[in-house]
């Protein structure tokens, strides 16, 4: 059956006459909560769903309801016999207003289908009425193509409600494989064993991802954890120390921070703990830098947080710096606010070239990437990523681009919308808690990935929210991983 991916947020107006199978329809695609039938409000409202003379209420209770929805933007599907037209063109209005995707699904069911469903039925509708209702959906069926929906689409066409960067994404890769490297980032260490098996667990999660065929592990660089993330008291471990210990626990897979705040250390001494991570791995460290954004962790621990303008000076001088440690000889560097009178660094990492990447959107950073970085780490739909390849290619220096996104992968769609309805807060609506985590199928993370690889991205990093004690998620992202390529270069 062919399957249809719907942008959430949606509205999906059924049409089609008593007995075509409507409910039934939405009843195996939508969860009960998302359908607004007349039927059911009629009951609601009367004495029960065949209660005709309740009928005026339930569809002035299902437009209040209706309206209610699609104007705090959430997916509806619109349960009635959907043939009337006028009715019809105020939800796609009301659509249009809200700025939501509007589609129609037509049921032309059989008349003597829908008969013979009719007789089975316990409660039936009675003959003269289906007949009526049958010989209004030939009109309706003719009208539905004009009446401006974005799609009408048949009821023999398999619907899916994913989040909007799901749903134009249309995969290749099996018909024509493309390489393109994963990295995972850990941004959280509140795993049930608590601090005593944080070892054991950090040590199985390194083992997992690469067998799962990770290339690269990325922590973040922070001393506190993050809002965005979780509450200032949780465990956080420090980045450098936990990716040595990686090191130790990994052989393969690459080794960074997505980001070093410039702000955070001594740039020399930063350069000696990345030379060091690059010995004691067998050469796989990641540098990975930024200016430093987060001013209340700046203010915890005692430092200065200069201006953004300082802290690009300071970026600037620093992965200029960096590169000067790593390599021979104990030569100066004098910047625009760094002086180093000596950058001896031995040993030197055992990498010819250590790859630095720096982190951020704007513009003034991927124009700094682009002069003296290897990679430049950005957020954003492909189609934002393919602007700032296009940017990039401008400056006229070939540099990578990495995508960090937050990612949340169930092997099919009931699994993905229970995890979903598992990790989000009480308050938070699904579909939008779905879409602020990228929730999907295997086969929707494939789709947007080889989306972003297309657009631009040679590696694609993520943090998995469901990653805790259980670290079968890792061997989901597995599934990802395998329809591509491992042949990507290395970056640097």
């Amino acid at each position: 059956m062919d399957e249809r991916k719907l942008p959430s947020p949606c509205v999906v107006v059924l049409v089609g006459p008593g007995a075509s199978g409507k409910s039934t329809w939405a009843a195996e695609r939508f969860a009960a909560e998302l359908v607004v039938s007349s039927d059911r409000l009629r009951a609601l409202v009367g004495a029960g769903e065949d209660d005709l003379a309740a009928s005026a209420d339930a569809f002035a209770l299902l437009e209040q309801v209706v309206r209610q929805r699609i104007g705090r933007r959430l997916t509806t599907v619109i349960d009635t016999l959907g043939m009337d037209r006028e009715r019809r063109l105020g939800w796609l209005a009301l659509a249009r207003e809200y700025g939501v995707p509007c589609v129609a699904v037509a049921f032309d069911t059989p008349a003597a289908e829908c008969r013979r469903r009719n007789r089975e039925r316990v409660k039936r509708i009675p003959a003269d009425a289906l007949t009526a209702q049958l010989k209004s959906w030939s009109v309706a069926k003719k009208e539905l193509p004009e009446d401006g929906f974005d799609e009408v689409l048949q009821a023999e066409v398999g619907v899916r409600v994913v989040p909007e960067v799901f749903a134009q994404a249309q995969s290749q890769q099996i018909e024509a494989p493309r390489g393109l490297r994963f990295g995972l980032q850990i941004s959280s260490y509140t795993h049930k064993g608590g601090r005593k098996t944080t070892g054991e667990w950090i040590r199985q999660l390194g083992v997992r991802a690469e067998a799962a065929g990770f290339d690269a592990i990325y922590v973040m660089d922070h001393f506190r954890q993050i809002p965005q993330v979780g509450r200032a008291w949780e465990d956080f471990l420090e980045s450098w120390t936990t990716l040595a210990y990686l090191a130790a626990c990994t052989e393969r897979v690459r080794l960074g921070t997505l980001v070093s705040g410039i702000t955070y250390r001594n740039v020399a001494h930063l350069g000696k703990i990345v030379a060091t991570l690059d010995v004691l791995s067998g050469g796989r460290a990641v540098c990975g830098v930024g200016l430093g954004w987060f001013e209340a962790e700046h203010k915890a621990y005692g430092w200065e947080f200069p201006p953004v303008s300082e802290r690009y000076a300071l970026l600037e001088d620093a992965v200029q710096l960096l590169p000067a440690m790593w390599g021979a000889g104990n030569k100066p560097f004098r910047g625009k606010v760094l002086d180093v009178p000596d950058t001896t660094c031995y040993p030197r990492p055992l990498q010819e070239h250590v790859p630095v990447l720096v982190g951020g959107s704007g513009l003034r950073t991927l124009r700094l990437a682009a002069r003296y970085a290897d990679a430049a780490n950005v957020f954003g739909t492909a189609e934002q990523v393919r602007a700032k390849a296009a940017y990039l290619k401008e400056r006229r220096r070939q540099i990578e681009l990495t995508h960090l996104s937050t990612t949340l992968i169930g092997r099919d769609q009931r699994e993905v919308d229970a995890l979903v309805n598992q990790l989000r807060s009480r308050n938070q609506d699904p579909a939008k808690y779905a879409a602020a985590v990228n929730a999907g199928t295997v086969a929707d993370q494939v789709s947007r990935f080889r989306a972003l690889a297309e657009a631009g991205a040679a590696e694609v990093m993520f943090s998995l929210p469901d990653l805790d004690d259980d670290l079968s998620p890792l061997d989901t992202a597995g599934e990802v991983i395998a329809a591509f390529s491992s042949s990507a270069p290395v970056a640097g």
